[in-house]
């Protein structure tokens, strides 16, 4: 197959397709993923007191493998174990699904336990 240049009108060979594994690569900056696993965390969170702080994350990406911790504030009384186990999964789901990025651990700390009004959990 030829290629016929438009500025000149003359035959010219097709340029050659670069195999896949030498064109590049994309580079998601870690303050990104740290973004998305922050709002991964508030999102398996129940709505938090008015003075609870928000989930806070840091990361750092190595070959395309984050690891992840998050400080959290919950409502209390509730199961803390369950929601950080809920916090954990949601944070690997979103960043694997929107940046297609294997999160090989989330660790999640709880800063503040926050009394919630009787009734509530």
């Amino acid at each position: 197959m030829t290629v016929v240049s438009a500025e000149t009108g003359t035959l010219r060979p097709p340029p050659t397709l670069v195999p896949a594994g030498e064109r590049g690569a994309t580079r998601i900056a870690e303050r990104v993923v740290t973004k998305i696993a922050a709002l991964a965390a508030r999102e398996a969170l129940p709505p938090l007191p008015g003075e609870a702080a928000v989930p806070h994350a840091t990361v750092v990406v190595r070959h395309g493998t984050a690891r992840v911790r998050v400080r959290i504030d919950l409502g209390y009384p509730c199961d803390i174990g369950a929601r950080c186990a809920a916090v954990r999964r949601q944070v690997t789901e979103r960043v694997g699904a929107l940046l297609d990025m294997e999160v090989s651990e989330v660790a999640v700390r709880v800063e503040r336990l926050h009394p919630l009004p009787h009734g509530r959990a």
